[in-house]
């Protein structure tokens, strides 16, 4: 990775770290280390980092603030692309235009000091903008799908497009950019509307509350590990199995929330994915249903 190194800094594309640890970049603390992790400055130097990855065919991946990845133990030998440089962020009246490294967390209290409503959903959501938009995270019956207007996206070839909501095929913890994940994520422009700020802290207040009662929140996770089957709710078919607080290592299915994995401090990847494919089958055998895993599994092959 040297050559790689030594492109970074000649071309000037931004920050980076060599051989770092993925503990360091997921919700979940585990993996193994990647050779290099770099931050590019821009879009330009994006664009330059990712021509140079192409033709050298090293293996790359760009990630958000990594609240829905379970990397593997194994080291990454590659190049890990983390957009943080990409946090403007702009608000006209209710439209928001927003970079994809900008924690969505952050854009929901933005929101709310303007008196602006639609992102109360997203005010527990430890996401990236691009990663939100790429897994549609949503909660409360409500996801980025909604408040997505457009999205800049630098494409395969290199070339950057606008796309438009009904173009981002949002449906439940799914978009567009699953089924294509080449597609870059670099800038969003959100739509919302105007509500009275005491009724939107409200909400968020009592949701928080909420989180805190029933979420482990003081534990490393990735959130809910499941996806809903329809018109039933994961973490109650794995409650009623009498899967609660079953460890595999240090990692543990939360008895706070059924549909939570934790790690106890310790836990490898190996033990998280093993409780997962554990509790799919156990879903599988009693009730006929096929848990999704919200969770993107990355370097596992």
């Amino acid at each position: 990775m040297h050559d790689v190194v030594k492109y970074i800094k000649d071309h000037n594309i931004g920050k980076y770290e060599t051989n770092y640890s993925i503990k360091r970049l997921t919700t979940y603390k585990v993996g193994g280390n990647v050779s290099v992790l770099v931050y590019p400055r821009d879009t330009k130097r994006l664009i330059l980092l990712l021509k140079y990855l192409k033709s050298k065919k090293i293996k790359y991946k760009v990630i958000g603030n990594g609240s829905n990845l379970l990397f593997s133990d194994a080291n990454y030998e590659g190049v890990l692309i983390k957009l943080s440089e990409f946090d403007k962020m702009e608000i006209h009246g209710t439209t928001i235009k927003v970079g994809s490294g900008y924690s969505l967390i952050k854009l929901s209290k933005e929101a709310t000091k303007k008196s602006l409503t639609g992102l109360e959903f997203a005010s527990g959501i430890p996401g990236s903008i691009g990663g939100s938009i790429f897994m549609n995270a949503g909660a409360y019956k409500s996801d980025m799908g909604y408040v997505v207007r457009s999205v800049k996206v630098l494409t395969p070839d290199l070339q950057v497009i606008t796309l438009v909501n009904k173009e981002l095929q949002f449906h439940y913890r799914t978009s567009f950019f699953q089924k294509n994940p080449d597609y870059i994520c670099l800038e969003a422009t959100i739509q919302l509307k105007k509500g009275k700020k005491e009724a939107i802290e409200q909400v968020i207040k009592d949701r928080l509350k909420r989180r805190l009662e029933t979420q482990p929140l003081e534990y490393p996770s990735a959130g809910s590990v499941f996806r809903n089957p329809k018109d039933k709710y994961a973490g109650e078919l794995i409650e009623n199995l009498g899967l609660k607080g079953l460890y595999k290592g240090k990692a543990q299915i939360s008895e706070k929330h059924a549909n939570f994995i934790i790690n106890r401090g310790g836990a490898t990847a190996s033990n998280i994915r093993e409780l997962m494919e554990l509790v799919q089958s156990a879903v599988k055998e009693n009730y006929g249903i096929q848990l999704k895993i919200e969770q993107e599994m990355v370097n596992w092959e």
